[in-house]
């Protein structure tokens, strides 16, 4: 049986744009593969939409490749069976498939130019329907659609929002000196270049509201801390004071910057309102302090530091006053990222020679390494609090790795052009 069973919330019409970027875009796209899967996958079938058959069979693949993915789901071969939302399923046919739900949906044009996709989805074993929405898109945006198709149906059979149609941010470096700042789909598809130098480009962060990266480039010869809008490509400078200023982290909602300065000697936590003004320092000790990440409330920084001899992670009050330690397991733990919920922390942790990523539960204080890997490196969270994106480094390349909270889940992203480095997980759509 499903869970949650959810009632039909009706034929919604729901119009949507991305945000464009100035770069074009960008032929080395991630490809995806699957190196892991849920223990307990719910049977799903997506039959062929309806429609013209080549956009019909784009939308489907999109939906379909989103969903299998997830590694939550089950798919059900129903190649070459086309039906449309207002078809009466054979349900009997589709359970004696194994399938426990199944969507079915048309694509077709609206008179004005543009397209729109409607679809259902039904419970196969209680013989009813679950959901059903449409979409108003372009061709241009036939994408989209099916990953926000398919985050409708994860969310009704999951329980929790789904991240297809959220984006990513990543570093590509190809050759001895490019370096590009992309952005693409969650699948790793549609990727567009924001920024293109001969000089590193690290720590991208997203702003709450997704539609700007903070990022640290290295284009004036020293680290700068930038702000950079996605729709216009104008960006600003954040903070460029003497010395060093790099990782920019954002406050949840999205007024402040953390950033590591070293204007005042040594590398130290400080705060900086979103246009460069303002600045606050937050952190005094005499070691090394960086890597700032906001608690999900906002009244709290996690960092690490090496203050106590080795690199740990501690937390500070946005307003300063004692820093709390929070690692002691291990002698190397840096990378402080705190889950959309606020419950677990992701960092990176040497173990048994190599660095893995690693999850506590920051109220039972407990551990779990997720990975086998010897060269992770900066975690990010997926906005629903489900997948971990990290940076790591197979056969000399630098790819990006997807792993599930729980360990279970695996995806590959890589490159052939290049390496892949600096992730960062973009937050839902506004």
């Amino acid at each position: 049986m499903l869970r949650p069973l959810l009632k039909l919330r009706g034929l919604s019409l729901i119009a949507f744009s991305a945000l464009s970027l100035l770069q074009t875009p960008s032929h080395a796209e991630l490809t995806i593969e699957i190196t892991g899967a849920g223990a307990n996958r719910i049977p799903l079938a997506i039959a062929d939409f309806g429609g013209d058959q080549g956009t019909s069979r784009t939308l489907t693949s999109v939906i379909r490749g989103d969903l299998e993915r997830s590694g939550l789901f089950k798919m059900i071969d129903a190649s070459g069976v086309a039906m449309n939302e207002s078809t009466n399923p054979a349900y009997g046919d589709w359970k004696n498939r194994g399938a426990d739900a199944l969507t079915a949906g048309s694509i077709g044009p609206t008179g004005d130019g543009r397209q729109e996709a409607r679809f259902r989805l039904y419970d196969v074993n209680r013989q009813s329907t679950l959901a059903g929405t449409a979409f108003v898109t372009s061709t241009p945006m036939l994408r989209a659609a099916g990953h926000r198709i398919a985050d409708v149906i994860y969310e009704k059979l999951i329980g929790e929002p789904g991240v297809f149609a959220t984006r990513i941010a990543y570093v590509v470096k190809s050759g001895s000196n490019r370096y590009e700042l992309h952005v693409a789909d969650a699948d790793g598809q549609n990727a567009q270049a924001a920024l293109k130098s001969k000089e590193p480009i690290i720590s991208p962060a997203w702003s709450p509201d997704g539609t700007r990266l903070a990022y640290v480039s290295f284009e004036n010869k020293k680290p700068v801390v930038y702000v950079h809008s996605l729709a216009s490509g104008q960006r600003i400078v954040v903070a460029n004071f003497k010395g060093s200023n790099s990782a920019p982290a954002w406050s949840p909602d999205g007024r402040k910057l953390a950033v590591v300065l070293s204007k005042e000697g040594g590398s130290q936590i400080f705060t900086v309102n979103a246009d460069g003004s303002g600045v606050q320092r937050l952190t005094t000790s005499s070691g090394i302090n960086t890597e700032p990440f906001f608690a999900a409330d906002g009244r709290s920084i996690y960092f690490t530091s090496d203050r106590g001899g080795s690199p740990q992670i501690y937390r500070v009050g946005v307003g300063g006053g004692d820093d709390q330690r929070i690692t002691f397991e291990g002698s190397y733990n840096v990378s402080p990222r705190i889950s959309p919920d606020g419950k677990s922390l992701a960092f990176i942790s040497r173990r048994e020679s190599g660095f893995r990523l690693a999850v506590m539960d920051l109220a039972s204080k407990q551990v779990q390494i997720l990975t086998d890997s010897s060269k992770d490196e900066s975690p990010t969270f997926a906005p629903n609090g489900r997948m971990i994106l990290i940076a790591t480094e197979i056969g000399g390349r630098g790819v990006l790795s997807a792993v599930s909270v729980d360990g279970r889940i695996k995806q590959r992203l890589s490159i052939a052009a290049g390496d892949v480095r600096e992730p960062a997980w973009g937050p839902y759509n506004k």
